[in-house]
């Protein structure tokens, strides 16, 4: 794969040239099922990137703290990975795209209760019941909480008025956790299970943050901000993998074709990307497709990816 430019101006330049092209772009809306994303303004618009030098570049609303929802299920993918190996996740959970909405139901009832992929609703569920130690809610929450700090290189906390809401309309993911538990696809306190999955979306972070995060999985799980070995390099590839199957849902076949590079959304407006051995990338903007993904962000993450020519396939 390329080596990129380490040129902080030129790179910042690329950065600006994306962040004026798109920032006018009024295509998609806010997540509108839960109520505090709803109320975000849809207007806030950062863009960050960090190198694998520990340089960090950005522009535009980057310290705004923002619901990482779905982008969570990368790290605690990583995590079940740390504390069970793959074999044990290829069994219990499964790596494979689903084809089908993040929260799919009959996705499920078609894989004859595998929960495909712990990038999806159902399989995060799944992977929140493995985390170790089993039986200790407190302790479960504590491991992926420090885990997500460890990431990002610096502290998390939960957004408390999002988390409110997520628990009282979460009664779709209520469903998954159920289903998944008939077919015993549920290794823990399902009720635990889904209380520490919606915990995770609540989390706040910055682009700051998750381009660090992006970095420390490009860097093979040492960030390099803190000098922190976060997790063994060979789960990197593992990881990345997952990351491109399915990151952005229904549409990650257009994506990868399009872009090149694994990318992860969530409904809060944020995007990760990860170039393997170089760079992270977070983009944020709250208006989303049809498919939960940023409509800014998908653009700003494509433009930078190609300018750069980072394709993991060339």
């Amino acid at each position: 794969m390329k080596t990129i430019s380490h040129d902080s101006e030129y790179i910042l330049s690329i950065i600006k040239t994306a962040y004026h092209k798109f920032e006018s772009v009024a295509e998609g809306q806010n997540a509108s099922y839960i109520p505090y994303l709803k109320e975000i303004d849809p207007k806030l618009f950062g863009i960050s990137v960090c190198l694998t030098d520990g340089t960090l570049i950005e522009y535009g609303d980057t310290s705004f703290q923002f619901g990482i929802e779905s982008i969570s299920k990368v790290p605690t993918a990583l995590l079940a990975l740390k504390q069970n190996g793959t074999e044990s996740i290829l069994q219990k959970i499964g790596t494979n795209a689903t084809g089908m909405d993040f929260g799919s139901l009959f996705a499920i009832l078609l894989e004859k209760g595998y929960p495909s992929t712990p990038l999806v609703n159902a399989g995060a569920i799944a992977a929140c019941s493995l985390i170790e130690p089993l039986g200790d809610a407190a302790g479960k929450w504590q491991m992926i909480q420090q885990n997500i700090d460890d990431l990002c290189g610096s502290k998390t906390e939960v957004l408390h008025a999002l988390y409110q809401n997520e628990t009282e309309t979460n009664y779709h993911n209520r469903s998954i956790t159920w289903l998944l538990k008939s077919y015993d696809r549920i290794y823990d306190d399902p009720e635990v299970a889904l209380d520490i999955y919606t915990r995770q979306c609540s989390i706040g972070v910055t682009t700051s943050q998750l381009a660090v995060m992006a970095a420390t999985i490009a860097n093979k799980g040492k960030n390099p901000k803190t000098g922190l070995q976060v997790f063994d390099a060979a789960l990197a590839s593992k990881l990345v993998s997952m990351i491109a199957t399915v990151g952005l849902y229904e549409e990650t076949g257009d994506w990868m074709f399009e872009s090149g590079i694994p990318a992860k959304s969530g409904v809060g407006g944020g995007i990760l990307a990860v170039y393997p051995g170089e760079v992270g990338i977070c983009v944020f903007s709250p208006p989303l497709n049809r498919f939960g993904n940023s409509v800014k962000g998908k653009k700003v993450v494509q433009y930078i990816a190609n300018a750069l020519g980072l394709s993991i396939y060339e």
